[in-house]
């Protein structure tokens, strides 16, 4: 039985007189995909930044890995992001006069040591060893994704987090991009959590959250 990765009770988030997430009970096991929906202003994003260490929740418990997210510091949780966390977003912010292989190669900056030959390795594990040298603006959209997936990988982390990483994305990119995560997770049993607005994005999950106005108001489980 796969081992609890986040739990949360009472997990609230407020922005003065706004609750953006309400008292949220979640418990997400190890090498789940998780997918999140809901309309815009839902609390989606609310509850990845939560996860991810980008924000801070207002009330409740957030334990990720175990550990109680509420107790670090600012750089307990930069640390935490960087030793733990994955992002891969919408836009996506790659340094536009790095090349493919330098933006990953960031990644390892704010981690550790830059390695070029994992750098490499990792964007040929995203079918990108052949653009190592351009630029994001010599790229493709679903490439640019992938380098993305790249960078976002490149430190091992336990949970990676999607926010609409396929919003841009054409119906072809979408598939090789969600196929490409599908096959990775297959192979480094990191936890998946992906906020989307599309039914059929979310269905490659194991399951699906649906939030409206900051309350989780059902969920589903992928059968067969």
């Amino acid at each position: 039985m796969a081992s609890t990765i986040i739990e949360t009770a009472g997990l609230t988030r407020s922005y003065g007189d706004i609750c953006a997430l309400k008292p949220l009970e979640l418990s997400v096991p190890e090498g789940e995909w998780l997918s999140v929906m809901g309309h815009s202003g839902s609390g989606k994003s609310t509850l990845l930044n939560l996860v991810g260490g980008l924000d801070r929740p207002t009330a409740g418990v957030l334990k990720v890995g175990g550990e109680d997210l509420l107790g670090r510091d600012e750089d307990g949780l930069a640390r935490f992001r960087r030793e733990f966390v994955g992002i891969i977003f919408q836009q996506h912010h790659l340094v536009p006069y790095l090349t493919a292989l330098e933006n990953v190669m960031l990644a390892q900056y704010f981690h550790s040591v830059p390695d070029e030959a994992e750098a490499r390795f990792a964007l040929e594990r995203v079918g990108l060893g052949h653009r190592l040298k351009n630029r994001p603006g010599e790229l493709s959209g679903g490439e640019q994704q992938r380098v993305c997936i790249a960078r976002a990988i490149i430190n091992s982390p336990k949970l990676l987090l999607g926010d609409e990483p396929t919003g841009n994305l054409d119906h072809k990119s979408t598939t090789m991009v969600l196929e490409l995560l599908r096959e990775l997770r297959a192979e480094e049993r990191f936890t998946i959590i992906m906020v989307t607005h599309n039914q059929e994005v979310a269905a490659w999950g194991d399951r699906t959250i649906y939030l409206d106005d900051g309350v989780l108001v059902r969920e589903e489980r992928k059968t067969g």
